[in-house]
């Protein structure tokens, strides 16, 4: 579309024999037009002369430069096959190149036509559209435009300033290869952005203004960058944006500036197109082309495409950020690709004689959400019967999009698309119809399903119980969703030498893990970040955080959380800090959990009745209160559970390791094999365990223990599956299933285990049935061997098994004095924790439920409850330490408690047993004499502890030899219990810290002592090891564990330096030297190691035991 350069009416003709020269557009100087006078004589002589030498010249040396290949192939003996595929290669690079350089010449030429080619066809002036002309859903804002036109070299300034002082820096700290990247060149161009359309919607929500700009950018912007170290240049020279921009102006205020944020996002994908320069230009190549355009727009999907979105606050101290940067979703939808009829075929056989069918499969997509069905072969009318779950951010906007695809072992082709937008999805709760393809011929059915999100934790039983009864692939329904909001740590542990860690975090929910983006050299980060995941039973899940740093080889912290906390929260919300474990002693996170119920609220949904819930508990007021006093039956005594109360075991599940696992990583597209990176999940009574990751290993270990309270009901099996962890979906690496009623009968299994469904792998697994017993005598001995066999990298072993049964309550105090609560109970043990059944509108309610708990230190814990009514504050609370059941004969109570109020009576029965393991590799001490040797044979029949040879020794010492009453008396500046050995099969030397008593005071203050520990004669940070700081004691309690790794001989002519200090004030770095102890290793038998006390020396002396 050329602009029109002859001569109008009025313009003077030329003499005949003349051409008139041609008219200078104001685009272009005059001097592009002067040619030379060729057709003299004088030819230009000089520069110009050498330089159409000198272009001949360049012209030359490159069509030489094109048989440099070719002769270093031959010199090489190299085949022609590859001078081939590299002339391939470089032809379509070609292609690709003109074709983009050529889409960049026609967008910028239709921009710059656009306002010649209306007014031509509209017959009207060139400048501006009249004021009746209107469009009744998008409207032009052409006064936008001349705005952005007149901002934009200002625009280029801030962007240049921008990348040089903020983005450079960055990427340069980011890696230490990229410690001399620059920006040489940035320019925006002449080309401003475009705004082709705005749409004002206008909603529901009066506290915000909604707008879709329908932008498009056909830009000369130029960007070049330079790595000098590398010789290395690369940039950007044009590019292509076309998409709907969402701008929502919220929360308004009643003060200036009246819009508290601007939130800016791309509803869908927006389209790109790049033209690369320098060492990029190998992104033209065809196959990378689409990839790295596909790269880039996956960058800016997790930056500016829903869910994500750029939050810019406009007021200072805006409340609840976190909400409008990660809003709640509006909804999900449920969607169930049935089936598709009346496809076209696709497939051709004998160059096209004979036609075939189709091999369809379907996509669907909501935003960057994307589903793929599986393949039907050979079938028009195909029959998917899948089901997915999007989430729904914005209404209106997003769209529901199916596309159907042949399935070809080259280029799949198309046979058609529909769209539905999610606002009529909302408005029908329930739609199932048959939709035309678009493009195509054919129709897809689809039923969709609008779930709300509700904060009502009584909903739930419902829909698991109506879940139960659906049936869904590829995926099982879910019940709930959980959104995490995670805001930032404090106080992460620095890495070797002190560095500043990389922070990030992974979190995971059974299968499913996400990460956050890495903070660099930060201890304290702040991520900000929002993470969702669909759950299928919130009662029984878990959410596991592990902060680590950006190599993923160090973990900084650790936290594990159930779930069903969350149902018993206010709003179904934790809103707090979490204290990390495996971490620094002040390690925390600041996590919002916020968790709502899926419900489908149609007529064409009936949830069935629940026993319990608002129905039945008026049946059961209704007959406690018929009749008169007299009929009344007494109040009981105690409880009185059904037989099969407190019949439950333990089962102690040990996943030792694997061999023979199949690889599953690949690299550079499969070319290269790699190893996997394995991990077992288990199932069992509807619970669900994970191990953690070895990272790059067919043969790993995890050597961890998991716990589970199990029934004796029969045909449970334990399923285990073996996975390789991956950044997007974990490849299966086999499974195994055993039989429950094999353990329970045996009591003990250890086996290894053939891995199916996979060409090879085997698991080595140990189960172990713990029958509680009602004898408190045990338990010492049972906390004493569970400190030694527990496993460094698994959760604490149970010491017992506590049953609670809650039978009623008497007596809650009424609502607002007058009309009775509907009230429920909550049993919290530790971090688990239990709610019964809502009994309508009662202040006598009868549960008649039961619950049990894992309980690791029962002298120190205690058992929870809290009465509540269903909608009203606490009722009533009961504290129940566990060790008034150590003292109650067979660890029973039974009767009625008071609950704090004062007012009101509960009726419960808690039974205690303690956990006595047979095949723990500790006997139960006793003062036999045998005891030493069925110490070291059970260790060796065990085989997968940590410390096989050198435990017995110690196990013997700290049973037998433990904190006894006859101990010598301390010295005068105290004494401190210390274990060394020497752990052989890892070639370390171990010592325990346990504790100190009767430390010397020599101030007024009490001081702060901790341990520090240093192998002679080496004086370096290498060597030394150090304990945390207790706060004003002189009996310190430390149990720390400290390694180091030498050779035995090495190790004999070592001294352990082992000295208790304490700050001496605040204000100094001095520390107060308390007593030392100095041991001669040679001295000690390192494989008969003992828990031994040492008598504190002063700096002089030598520690004696």
């Amino acid at each position: 579309m050329g602009r029109s350069t002859g001569n109008g009416s009025g313009s003077n003709p030329s003499p005949e024999g003349q051409s008139s020269p041609p008219s200078d557009t104001p685009d272009q100087p005059p001097t592009a037009h002067t040619k030379p006078d060729l057709s003299s004589g004088n030819h230009p002589a000089g520069p110009g002369a050498s330089g159409e030498a000198l272009a001949v010249l360049t012209s030359f040396g490159r069509r030489l430069l094109v048989l440099v290949p070719v002769y270093l192939a031959g010199a090489m003996g190299l085949s022609v096959g590859f001078v081939i595929l590299g002339l391939a290669l470089y032809l379509g690079w070609r292609r690709v190149r003109n074709e983009k350089e050529r889409s960049l010449r026609v967008a910028r030429q239709l921009l710059d036509d656009e306002e010649q080619l209306t007014a031509k066809t509209l017959y009207m002036s060139h400048r501006e559209l009249p004021a009746w002309v209107s469009f009744p859903d998008v409207e032009k804002a052409e006064w936008l435009n001349k705005i952005v036109a007149q901002i934009w070299p200002f625009l280029g300034q801030y962007m240049e300033k921008l990348l040089a002082e903020t983005v450079a820096p960055a990427v340069r700290g980011s890696n230490p290869h990229l410690q001399t990247f620059t920006f040489t060149r940035v320019e925006l161009g002449e080309k401003p952005l475009r705004i082709l359309g705005v749409k004002v919607h206008p909603g529901q929500n009066k506290e915000q203004i909604l707008l879709d700009l329908n932008i498009s950018y056909v830009g000369d912007i130029q960007i070049d960058v330079e790595v000098k170290k590398y010789f290395c240049k690369a940039g950007v020279k044009g590019m292509q944006l076309h998409g709907v921009l969402r701008v929502i102006l919220e929360p308004l205020i009643g003060d200036i500036p009246i819009v508290g944020a601007v939130s800016m996002f791309f509803i869908r994908r927006p389209t790109l197109d790049i033209n690369w320069t320098g060492m990029t230009n190998l992104l033209d190549i065809p196959g990378l082309s689409s990839l790295s355009d596909t790269m880039i727009m996956d960058s800016i999907a997790a930056f500016l495409v829903l869910p994500n979105r750029l939050l810019v606050p406009l007021v200072p101290d805006l409340h609840d950020v976190a909400q409008l940067r990660s809003p709640l979703p509006r909804g999900i939808i449920r969607i169930h690709l049935l089936a598709a009829r009346g496809l076209s075929s696709k497939d051709k056989y004998v160059k096209g004689l004979i036609e075939g069918k189709s091999d369809p499969y379907a996509l669907v997509r909501v935003g960057t959400q994307t589903f793929c069905s599986h393949v039907i072969d050979e079938e028009l009318n195909p029959q998917w019967g899948e089901t997915y779950e999007v989430i729904v951010h914005e209404v209106p906007g997003q769209e529901i999009e199916v596309e159907v695809f042949d399935k070809d072992p080259d280029k799949d082709d198309f046979l058609g698309r529909m769209k539905l937008d999610v606002g009529k999805v909302l408005q029908a709760g329930v739609l199932d119809d048959w939709f035309p393809l678009q493009g195509g011929q054919g129709q897809v059915h689809l039923r969709l399903e609008w779930l709300s999100l509700l904060p009502d934790a009584e909903k739930l039983e419902q829909v698991l119980q109506w879940n139960r009864g659906v049936s869904s692939r590829p995926e099982p329904p879910s019940a709930a969703i959980l959104v995490v909001y995670l805001d930032r740590a404090q106080d992460l542990p620095l890495k070797k030498g002190n560095k500043e860690p990389n922070p990030m975090v992974q979190l995971s929910i059974q299968d499913v893990t996400q990460e956050s983006k890495a903070v660099y050299s930060n201890n304290c980060p702040v991520w900000e970040e929002a993470f969702r995941f669909f759950l299928q039973d919130p009662q029984s899940q878990e959410l596991d955080v592990q902060v680590k740093d950006d190599s993923r080889s160090l973990t900084l912290g650790a936290l594990t959380l159930s779930l069903a906390r969350l149902l018993t929260a206010s709003d179904l919300t934790l809103d707090q800090w979490f204290q990390l474990s495996s971490s620094g002693p002040n390690s925390r996170l600041y996590l919002k959990l916020v968790m709502r119920v899926l419900y489908l609220d149609s007529s064409e949904v009936r949830f069935p009745d629940v026993p319990g819930t608002a129905g039945a508990g008026d049946l059961d007021n209704e007959s406690a209160q018929t009749g008169s006093s007299v009929d009344a039956p007494p109040r009981p005594c105690h409880t009185t559970p059904d037989s099969r109360f407190g019949t439950e075991n333990v089962l102690r599940i040990h996943v030792l390791e694997a061999q023979d696992l199949i690889a599953k990583d690949r690299f550079l597209g499969g070319l290269v094999k790699g190893k996997s990176d394995p991990y077992v999940k288990l199932k069992l009574a509807g619970r669900s365990f994970r191990s953690r990751v070895i990272r790059e290993d067919l043969n790993p270990r995890w050597n961890e223990i998991f716990e589970v309270i199990v029934t004796s009901v029969p045909g449970q099996e334990l399923d285990v599956e073996v996975f390789d962890k991956d950044l997007d979906k974990d490849d299966f690496l086999g499974r195994c299933k055993v039989s429950l009623s094999t353990v329970l009968n045996s009591g003990f299994l250890d086996e290894w285990l053939t891995l199916e469904d996979v060409p090879s792998g085997c698991l080595h697994l140990r189960l172990e049935r713990l029958t509680p017993r009602p004898s408190a005598a045990e338990l010492e001995e049972v906390l004493q061997v569970n400190s030694l066999i527990q496993i460094q990298k698994s959760a604490e072993l149970a010491a017992a098994l506590l049953s609670v049964y809650v039978e009623r309550a008497e007596d809650l105090p009424l609502r607002k004095g007058t009309r009775p609560p509907s009230p429920y109970a909550t049993i919290t043990v530790g971090d688990a924790s239990h709610k019964t059944k809502t009994v309508s509108q009662t202040s006598a309610p009868i549960w008649d439920e039961s619950s049990s708990f894992l309980v690791r230190k029962p002298n120190t814990e205690s058992l929870e409850l809290q009465v509540r009514g269903e909608g009203t504050s606490a009722l009533g609370s009961l504290s129940l330490p566990l060790s008034e059941l150590l003292g109650a004969d067979q660890l029973c109570v039974d009767r009625w408690f008071t609950l704090s109020n004062g007012q009101g009576q509960v009726l419960l029965r808690a039974q205690l047993g303690i956990l006595v393991s047979q095949h723990s590799g500790v006997e139960a001490y006793s003062h036999s004499q045998s005891y030493s040797s069925s110490v070291s044979e059970e260790l060796e029949a065990w085989g997968g502890l940590p410390h096989i040879t050198s435990l017995a020794p110690e196990l013997r010492q700290r049973l037998t030899h433990g904190d006894s009453p006859l101990e010598a008396p301390a010295g005068p500046l105290g004494q401190m219990k210390l274990t060394v050995w020497y752990y052989s099969e890892e070639r370390k030397l171990v010592g325990i810290v346990h504790s100190c008593r009767a430390l010397r005071q020599s101030g007024r203050d009490t001081p702060d002592p901790y341990v520090s520990l240093l192998l002679l004669p080496d004086k370096n940070k290498g060597t030394k090891r150090k304990t945390s700081q207790k706060k004003r004691t002189l009996n310190p309690e430390f149990n720390e564990r400290f390694e180091w790794e030498l050779p035995l001989d090495e190790a004999l002519r070592r001294k352990l330096d082992v000295s208790v200090k304490s700050n001496s004030s605040f204000m100094s770095r001095e520390r107060e030297l308390l007593g030392k102890v100095q041991l001669d290793l040679a001295e000690i038998d390192l494989f008969q190691g003992a828990a031994q006390w040492y008598d504190l020396m002063d700096d002089k002396a030598k520690g004696s035991s």
